[in-house]
């Protein structure tokens, strides 16, 4: 987003246009952003065999798939749906890793059906699937490494308590698996989580599944899933992705050496690819002021954007219609009758009722967890894309939410 002559912009597009072709609220995503962020991730780990698997979970409107899969990226999904998703835009697949947590074994074995990489993360799983597969379908076992690489405990994955991955003090119980059914391990995963601010922390859990390694002897990829954190405030801290990449590559050129084998290096970004390209515009209903706030009621609540209340996340706000103007202090909240608040005491140019707020980082984990709480519509998604400023989803109608409804006779 940029300032020129007063009036914030994406890609060369008004945002205040936006409001006022498509209404409010709405998401508006920057496809040339996420190009940005693939390049920048794919050049960062240029020295090794880096293949990049979208984590489709942070977003998953068909066009925004189509965009990474003409840059090249495969897709990391976590349910059958999501899979289907990604055949429906095109991928092919051996490009797409299903990793799915808590499932029965009859989704995975749908999942292995279609012929897409089977990523498996408990010992019950495993020796189902071992029973039922043997060595006829290759699978990647996913490790928890016991790393807390970032600092929100919530969101982070590879830590003791957490339900993600097999323990690696399991290795033994693993390899008892695979040899008595057969199963050939071609793949080893972690995953931390999304709040890396840690590189040595994080170089620390890739040693520890390297280590791993030494249990399998026909391993295709090691997969580092993703983690990588943007910054959420103007000055905030984000994953050092250059220097993860130097320090990294040469680690892991060094395994291979030692593995005797040029294995393929895959991660799974989807906040780091999606979270920056995308803004969420929303209208100020209502200025109120009580004894001790000012709030700035807007047409939206957590039904659209559950973040700043689910995990207390940041989303730094502008008041676009008042670019220039003095700041004051204010507490934006929802339409939802719930308390429902965006965030407390923040410094924004003042706000008077009708002026349109934008939410900034609102491309990951936005309108993918929208609800139609309280009976809200969901709002409509425009990308923006060589300059022009396209509908990628229209905005959800009441018709819509009643079409699976079945009248009965009272």
């Amino acid at each position: 987003m940029n300032l020129v002559n007063n009036r914030y912009e994406i890609g060369g597009v008004d945002l205040l246009n936006i409001a006022k072709e498509f209404g409010t609220p709405v998401y508006v995503y920057d496809a040339q952003k996420i190009r940005d962020q693939y390049a920048l991730l794919t050049s960062s780990f240029s020295d090794v065999n880096v293949k990049i698997r979208y984590a489709c979970k942070a977003l998953t409107n068909q066009n925004i798939l189509r965009l990474l899969k003409g840059l090249g990226s495969g897709l990391d999904t976590v349910s059958i749906e999501e899979v289907q998703l990604g055949i429906k835009a095109g991928y092919l697949p051996d490009e797409i890793i299903f990793t799915p947590n808590g499932v029965s074994i009859e989704e995975i074995n749908q999942a292995v059906k279609i012929g897409v990489t089977i990523n498996i993360d408990n010992i019950s799983i495993l020796e189902q699937f071992g029973n039922i597969h043997g060595d006829k379908v290759p699978i990647c076992v996913r490790l928890n490494p016991h790393i807390l690489a970032g600092g929100n405990y919530q969101i982070s994955t590879g830590h003791i308590d957490s339900k993600f991955g097999i323990s690696i003090h399991q290795l033994r119980h693993v390899e008892r698996i695979v040899k008595s059914t057969g199963l050939k391990v071609n793949g080893l995963h972690m995953h931390t989580g999304s709040e890396i601010k840690n590189i040595d922390v994080f170089l620390r859990g890739v040693d520890i599944l390297l280590e791993a390694t030494s249990y399998f002897k026909e391993l295709d990829f090691i997969d580092l899933g993703s983690g990588f954190k943007v910054a959420s405030t103007p000055d905030g801290d984000a994953t050092d992705i250059v220097a993860l990449g130097k320090a990294l590559s040469q680690r892991f050129n060094e395994f291979c050496k030692e593995y005797g084998k040029a294995l393929e290096l895959w991660f799974e970004p989807g906040k780091f690819l999606v979270s920056e390209a995308g803004t969420f515009l929303a209208k100020v209903n209502v200025v109120k002021q009580t004894t001790a706030t000012v709030f700035a009621g807007v047409d939206s609540g957590f039904n659209h954007l559950i973040r700043p209340m689910f995990y207390n996340a940041y989303h730094h706000i502008l008041n676009i219609s008042n670019a220039s103007g003095v700041e004051r202090i204010y507490t934006v909240s929802g339409y939802i009758c719930e308390t429902d608040n965006f965030a407390w005491d923040r410094k924004i140019t003042e706000i008077k009722e009708g002026d349109i707020l934008a939410f900034k980082n609102a491309g990951a984990y936005g309108f993918v967890m929208a609800s139609n709480y309280n009976s809200r519509l969901r709002p409509p998604e425009v990308m923006i894309n060589n300059g022009k400023a396209h509908l990628i989803r229209k905005r959800e109608k009441l018709d819509d939410r009643l079409q699976n409804q079945i009248l009965i006779e009272i």
